[in-house]
């Protein structure tokens, strides 16, 4: 009774139902890029600010060097427009990308009401610009208040969305903004495979979700190799400055707490002005609150300040170059926590904007500070130093990824968005057929000598049961199985049972998130490497669930049994061979390598007799019906079995039963063997005690009423205080492997939340 299992960070079972439920998902993906759209794809892309461009302008290029596959529309709006954040929409031509449309949709005064009068602004002025262009898909990029309006407006519209950095967290009602796009969006590309697990946490269809990575890395990964990078770093900050020997600073508003925004603003400037480094200082985003934070600055002079130099905007290639070479950045910008960490940059950053975000060594948080000594601080723990670059957020190669997914992209497949909830009890009020119909499971025991199929419903009664002689070939026991199978869902539906799914219990090490009997005991031949659950599955269209049959027992006592309730129990079975499973914190226990609770096999002798799995003095070889029957075959060979009132038969064969009859009639030798058995099987359970201190010890199998007693016994008078109360049963179910079988299929396929 082996088994084996691998991480033991999630239950087998569980992983092999989520990847059951993506099955299908993963197949409709594969024809989508199987049947391509070959006409151009007219795509729109819209850049509200200079941040967004620089996340946008690599597609950009990308489209624009495959002029076959795209048509490429750009709308500017936002902040690109405003003379006091640099008219930055003049980057995007001298790119060489042609405008289609520019709109003026913000309304000045930088605070919370004109941020919301902006994105009303922009939903009156969008529907005309995209009824005009009629993309085939809109692109929009993060989490800023302009690109929700985009997202509303194409959703309204009937236009599918692409929605770039969906799935990150961070500290302010950027979440919100992002998480709100997200839902809107139809297609999302992202650049972390935590922000991937998050969407779809938020029940985004995982087909739809590209890993992409963050297309700026795709030029991040390059800059620093430029040979004019000192040119660059002088042109901003003069011909004294060293490489290496400058910091540049960037903090924005936080929307939802504006007055510590300025608050930790002030005392960043009061700190960069003590620090006495050349600094390069960027304005500003246009959020609430920023129109207080320049009035700081320009209240303490920092425009004319030596040491600094305050811009409003400076091209990406270039600050890119600025923050590659930097002894540090500080602030708040996500440009610290993502693109920094591609150089190694040293960055501080300062209050609560990028709480969430995945972040690199290279990131030093000051969450809080009442004066500006803890910045200073920080600032000279972290000048100078280079960290090890950090790949995060993306390799290099986002921009011919998210590409080849826009070409995957099927125009034809219906435009309503789909969520992929987590499944739940359908309601069956209005249902008659369902009201009569009873669930269940369909469960297979496959044994050294038989092979047994049985319809058990969710109250563990078996409904209906089959039994076959086991084959001896590979070949013949799958056509049995198959067959049996079968038969057993067509008499189902005369019975008026609905089969939710198959589960199977077989002797041998297994592999439940795979469904295959990776290795098998002597009593079943030609049962290695195999793969159960796809056969099965393929012949029923039916979920299948594969597992152990020590384990089936203990799950069996866990739904039906004696286990039902508690938290920490053992099931030990005592049969042909002795086996078991454990349930800790209500969880099946599988190991490492899927042999985790092989109790027959716990060794209680050194030198004792041979057991079957090559070792020596295990429980198996003195305590399992096996070990006893050979124990009876030698006494009867010597003449040491006999006993007034034992009656054995010349052509009867030799079993355990025989051993245990003579010792009840008081054969001393019988006696002997069966109290050096109980005494192995006592040692074994105890050691289980002490190593994981169930609360309930489980004894299945022929044999469980036999060694109850002096198994309880031996654990009061040789166990730790501690343990010897442990309780001690013996299992009053008659089929646990078929209703362990079962429970697998019953306790996955009807769950609710998951």
């Amino acid at each position: 009774m082996e088994k084996h299992r691998g991480p033991l960070c999630k239950n087998p079972h569980e992983l092999y139902y989520t990847k059951m439920q993506s099955r299908e998902k993963l197949k409709k993906e594969e024809m989508d890029e199987k049947n391509q759209c070959k006409k151009r794809l007219r795509v729109c892309v819209a850049t509200c600010n200079r941040a967004d461009y620089s996340k946008l302008a690599p597609i950009m290029f990308g489209m624009k060097s495959h002029p076959d596959d795209f048509d490429l529309d750009v709308v500017v709006l936002g902040s690109h427009l405003i003379d006091d954040y640099g008219n930055t929409f003049r980057m995007i031509e001298q790119d060489d990308f042609d405008i289609s449309s520019k709109l003026h949709t913000i309304v000045r005064g930088e605070d919370e009401a004109a941020m919301v009068e902006s994105v009303g602004l922009a939903l009156v002025k969008l529907p005309d610009v995209l009824q005009r262009l009629r993309p085939d898909i809109l692109i929009v990029h993060g989490d800023r208040f302009d690109a929700l309006a985009l997202a509303t407006s194409a959703a309204l519209m009937n236009i599918r969305i692409l929605h770039l950095e969906g799935g990150e967290v961070s500290g302010t009602i950027d979440d919100s903004i992002r998480h709100a796009i997200s839902k809107l969006a139809h297609f999302h590309a992202c650049c972390t495979r935590r922000a991937e697990q998050h969407l779809i946490s938020m029940c985004e269809d995982h087909s739809r979700i590209l890993l992409a990575g963050c297309p700026s890395y795709d030029k991040l990964l390059s800059p620093h190799y430029r040979e004019d990078y000192m040119d660059i770093i002088k042109s901003w900050l003069g011909d004294n400055v060293q490489d290496h020997d400058y910091v540049v600073a960037l903090q924005h508003p936080v929307t939802t707490d504006i007055q510590h925004s300025i608050k930790i603003y002030g005392l960043m400037l009061d700190a960069l002005v003590s620090f006495n480094k050349k600094t390069l200082i960027l304005f500003p985003n246009i959020d609430a609150g920023s129109k207080e934070m320049v009035r700081v600055m320009r209240k303490k002079g920092i425009e004319q300040h030596p040491n600094f130099r305050a811009v409003k905007h400076i091209p990406f290639e270039q600050f890119i170059q600025m923050v590659c070479h930097a002894g540090c950045m500080i602030g708040n910008s996500s440009c610290g926590v993502r693109e920094a960490g591609a150089f190694g940059t040293p960055v501080i950053n300062l209050g609560t904007r990028q709480t969430g975000r995945e972040t690199g060594e290279n990131v030093l948080h000051v969450r809080d500070a009442d004066s500006h000594n803890k910045i200073y601080h920080a600032l000279q723990l972290q000048f100078g130093k280079r960290y090890p670059c950090s790949k995060i957020y993306g390799d290099g190669n986002a921009v011919p990824r998210i590409l080849k997914f826009l070409r995957s992209i099927d125009l034809k497949e219906p435009l309503q968005k789909t969520f992929c909830f987590p499944p739940v009890k359908d309601c069956i009020s209005q249902d008659i057929d369902h009201i009569l119909e009873t669930q269940t499971a369909l469960a297979i025991d496959l044994g050294g000598t038989n092979l047994r199929v049985a319809i058990v419903c969710s109250r563990g009664i078996i409904v209906k049961k089959y039994t076959q002689t086991n084959p001896k070939t590979f070949e013949a026991r799958m056509q049995l199985i198959l067959k049996m199978c079968v038969n057993a869902t067509q008499d189902a539906v005369s019975l008026n049972c609905r089969i939710l799914g198959v589960g199977v219990s077989t002797g041998g090490r297994v592999n439940p998130q795979d469904g295959v009997v990776l290795d098998s005991t002597k009593l079943i031949q030609e049962w290695t490497s195999v793969d159960l659950r796809t056969p099965i599955s393929d012949a029923l269209h039916l979920p299948v669930w594969v597992d152990n049959d020590g384990n089936c027992a203990a799950l069996a006592e866990r739904k039906f049994g004696h286990g039902k309730g508690v938290e920490n129990f053992v099931t030990v079975i005592t049969g042909t061979g002795i086996g078991g499973g454990i349930i800790q914190h209500n969880e099946l226990v599988h190991g490492s390598t899927f042999c985790g609770a092989e109790l027959g096999h716990i060794m209680v002798s050194l030198d004792g007799p041979e057991c079957s799995c090559g070792s020596r003095g295990c429980i198996e070889a003195y305590a399992s019906g096996m070990a006893l029957q050979r124990e009876a075959k030698r006494l009867i060979d010597d003449e040491k079995l006999k006993v007034e009132g034992l009656d054995m038969k010349l052509s009867e064969p030799i079993t355990a039963a025989h051993l245990i009859s003579a010792a009840r009639l008081g054969n001393a030798k019988a006696e002997a063997a069966l109290n050096k058995a109980s005494t192995a099987l006592g040692v074994g359970i105890i050691n289980i005690l002490h190593t994981i201190n169930p609360s309930l010890v489980i004894l299945s199998g022929v044999l469980a009423s036999f060694y109850q007693d002096p198994v309880k016994r031996f654990i009061s008078s040789r166990a730790l205080l501690p343990a010897q109360n442990t309780t001690v049963v013996a299992s009053d179910l008659e089929e646990p492997a078929l209703l362990g079988a079962a429970s697998m299929v019953l306790d996955y396929a009807t769950r609710r939340i998951y």
